[in-house]
């Protein structure tokens, strides 16, 4: 599996870079910053990852959900 390249997106003026992980992972950076690491759940539903232990945060997350769909709009 090749890995992807790095690319960025903006949600409502902010500048976020996301860096494909593997297997539907992708850590976020903002203002230059990691931010927070999300994976895909399912096609619509976005998970933020604990930064302490790497497992899925369940719970709706407004921003993951609006970065998610965003990664799936620039991926295909």
């Amino acid at each position: 599996m090749e890995m992807k390249e790095p690319f960025d997106i903006e949600i409502a003026g902010v500048e976020y870079a996301v860096f494909p992980e593997e297997e539907d992972t992708y850590t976020i950076f903002k203002d230059g910053k990691e931010y927070v690491q999300i994976i895909k759940d399912t096609d619509t539903q976005w998970l933020k990852l604990s930064p302490e232990s790497g497992l899925p945060l369940f719970g709706m997350d407004e921003e993951v959900a609006l970065l998610g769909a965003e990664i799936v709009k620039v991926q295909g």
